[in-house]
């Protein structure tokens, strides 16, 4: 199939790499023409010189997806390549969209023929290896003609075993992408599993501050504990029940620098974790660990800890993001 991709930052070319490597033929734009260069060589990709230039290069029924940062940047693509786009064709917001952006989108652009997709996708920097886990939302018609682009760049089946008694479910669920629902559900699904991950990553850091803060002067000398931390976290990752992919993240940054000297501790959040607390505000249900998790996150950035400086490292890991002033 054909997909045009705009924002070829470090998730959006590999998504161009992965759905090259699956035969998709790919017309690409970047404000920045190098990742474009690199692309075509790399995967065959056509380059745009702009929105226009993508759009043409596309027989119809036409899809782009928009990989932009929230806001601004993804507003402003999306009207603009609405302009350009005939009936039946598909904008997809790729990127972290608050989900209530999304229901408007997606209103405007059914008005004018348009079918809309918000597709939450989780994956980071590992995304062209693992695969992307994928929650789209959007109507049942577009999400089933981009079916073979969804199962590329989906991780499959893999080596996870099956859960029992899953039958009844989706079968694309079990190869890692789903259609959550109407417009919005993709990236509502997307924000509360972020959520989540605040929270996850929260209790890691913490425990690991712990454990680096039992041979603290402040204990009597008799009750100090001098702990291997690399080594610790490397054998949790061998059948603990809190074995997952944030610990084995977490264990290759502490066998690389114990101390983790090179992160200061000041941990961005890049807006889901406040979208879920205020879900959870508006639904009136309690989410008291995500909403310590992400003032945790605020609480980082006047008086860091070793627990920011593991949320760090977990962040640099999965995501590629840096802190500030870091390149």
């Amino acid at each position: 199939m054909e997909l045009g991709v705009v924002g070829l930052g470090r998730m959006g070319a590999n998504i161009v790499r992965r759905l090259a490597r699956n035969g998709h033929r790919c017309v690409v734009f970047d404000r920045n023409p190098e990742p474009g260069r690199v692309l075509a060589a790399e995967a065959g990709a056509t380059t745009a010189a702009d929105l226009a230039g993508v759009v043409a290069g596309l027989a119809a029924p036409r899809a782009v997806w928009v990989m932009l940062p929230a806001g601004a940047a993804t507003e402003a693509a999306v009207q603009e390549l609405a302009g350009l786009m005939e009936p039946g064709d598909v904008i997809i917001d790729g990127g972290n969209s608050f989900w209530k952006d999304d229901v408007r989108r997606g209103a405007e652009l059914k008005a004018r023929g348009l079918h809309y997709l918000d597709i939450g996708t989780s994956g980071g920097v590992w995304g062209l290896e693992r695969g992307y886990c994928l929650m789209i939302g959007g109507d049942s018609e577009p999400v089933a003609r981009l079916d073979p682009i969804f199962a590329a760049l989906a991780p499959g089946l893999g080596d996870i075993p099956r859960t029992p008694n899953a039958g009844a479910l989706d079968p694309r669920v079990e190869q890692g992408y789903i259609h959550a629902g109407p417009t919005g559900a993709g990236h509502f699904v997307k924000m509360i599993h972020n959520g989540i991950e605040y929270g996850m990553m929260q209790a890691i850091a913490e425990g690991f501050d712990i454990l680096r803060n039992a041979a603290t002067p402040a204990l009597p000398p008799e009750h100090r504990l001098e702990l291997d931390l690399p080594g610790i976290a490397e054998v949790w990752r061998r059948g603990s029940v809190i074995t997952s992919w944030l610990l084995d993240l977490t264990s290759a940054a502490l066998a690389e620098e114990a101390d983790l000297g090179s992160y200061s501790g000041h941990v961005e959040d890049s807006g889901e974790g406040r979208w879920t607390v205020q879900a959870a505000v508006e639904e009136a249900v309690p989410a008291e660990v995500l909403t310590a998790a992400l003032f945790a996150r605020f609480r980082s950035r006047q008086d860091h800890t070793f627990a920011e400086k593991v949320l760090s490292a977990m962040r640099k890991g999965f995501g590629g993001h840096q802190e500030p002033g870091k390149k």
